[in-house]
């Protein structure tokens, strides 16, 4: 019995020598880990010292090229094409003859109502001079005036239809491609042609509505088309008096002068448009900005550590974005290693012209 307590008292012994050990052991690493820690080495990065200065702020949006005046060009009667007298693609003059519709049924149909008209004229003539001397009724003169009003009218109206076979240019400008020949017959619904007026030209485009305050009417803008390099000049005449619910945008319309024709209405224009410039304004680097969820955020320097601050921002350019809340002058942005970084990192920043 007293072996197996011996042997009993050993192996208790040496558990808990085995528990001491591994508990010295643990906290000696957690010891070395803490002072690793202290003994990181600060993380080299780069980054800018804001200063404000004037920005001249420029919005890059698209738009589209509109002639200055477009209109499909239809006849107004039905009938058979009597003769066309434009060609495809040319210049037309304001007034000018551009298509004839057969008319013959329509002047046998006024030779008629013009013989009615002068039948009814002196039928109304004899009862008013059989009214004077009383020969007639008031009422049988009511009739034969109204019979002679109502053939007028009926002479009137087939004129109107005689002058509709006439399709004139509304205005002058380039015709384009008919779509009808001679003999064929034609219905108010079929297209004859485009006429269009291409000098000038219209640039419609919109801006955001937080935009809306600082356009104007009178604004010089300049634009370019795709498969030109060539700069154009365009100024805004009118601006549409509300905003767009669905987009939240303010429609704008500049005219600019086209008489070389190098302007296509269609194409898509892709405009400066110069807003307000911003004195004291505070511009980052692109590469600052970090977004976030709910916001951006960008990482400055304090007392030698990163630090997280939410920023918000406005117009961006090529290689700037200019900061509205969060920054101040003197503060020191991060723009490198930034995706790696943590609130409190130790960093050793590189302004360019000294280290910090």
């Amino acid at each position: 019995m007293k072996l197996k307590h011996i042997i009993y008292a050993v192996l208790l012994i040496g558990l808990v020598s085995l528990i001491i050990y591994r508990i010295t052991s643990n906290k000696a690493a957690a010891g070395n880990g803490k002072a690793g820690a202290s003994e990181q080495r600060a993380m080299d990065v780069s980054g800018i010292v804001v200063t404000p200065k004037s920005f001249e702020n420029i919005l890059t949006i698209t738009g589209s090229i509109d002639a200055d005046e477009e209109v499909r060009i239809i006849s107004e009667v039905s009938g058979m094409v009597k003769g066309i007298y434009f060609s495809e693609g040319s210049h037309v003059n304001k007034g000018q003859t551009l298509l004839k519709i057969d008319d013959s049924e329509l002047r046998a149909q006024l030779a008629q109502a013009t013989t009615r008209q002068n039948l009814t004229a002196e039928n109304e003539r004899r009862a008013n001079l059989l009214l004077q001397k009383e020969a007639i009724s008031r009422e049988e003169y009511d009739i034969a005036s109204a019979d002679f009003r109502t053939t007028k009218a009926q002479t009137q109206l087939i004129r109107a239809q005689l002058a509709k076979t006439v399709v004139t240019a509304p205005f002058s400008g380039r015709i384009g491609l008919r779509s009808v020949s001679v003999g064929e017959y034609v219905t108010p619904s079929l297209q004859v042609a485009n006429l269009v007026s291409i000098n000038p030209v219209k640039i419609t485009f919109s801006v955001p509505e937080k935009y809306s305050g600082q356009v104007k009417v009178g604004t010089s803008i300049s634009f370019n088309v795709a498969g030109s390099s060539q700069s154009y000049q365009a100024k805004i005449y009118a601006i549409e008096p509300r905003i767009e619910a669905t987009t939240r945008t303010l429609q704008l319309r500049a005219r600019a002068e086209n008489s070389s024709g190098a302007l296509i209405p269609g194409s898509f224009a892709n405009i400066s448009l110069p807003l307000r410039t911003i004195q004291n304004a505070i511009l980052v680097p692109t590469e600052a900005i970090i977004p976030v969820q709910g916001g951006k955020k960008v990482f400055v320097t304090d007392k030698g550590k990163a630090k997280e601050t939410m920023v918000e921002t406005s117009t961006r350019t090529e290689k700037e974005i200019l900061v509205t809340s969060g920054l101040k002058a003197g503060d020191t942005v991060l723009t490198t290693g930034i995706m790696t970084l943590k609130e409190g990192a130790k960093i050793k920043v590189n302004t360019g012209n000294n280290k910090k």
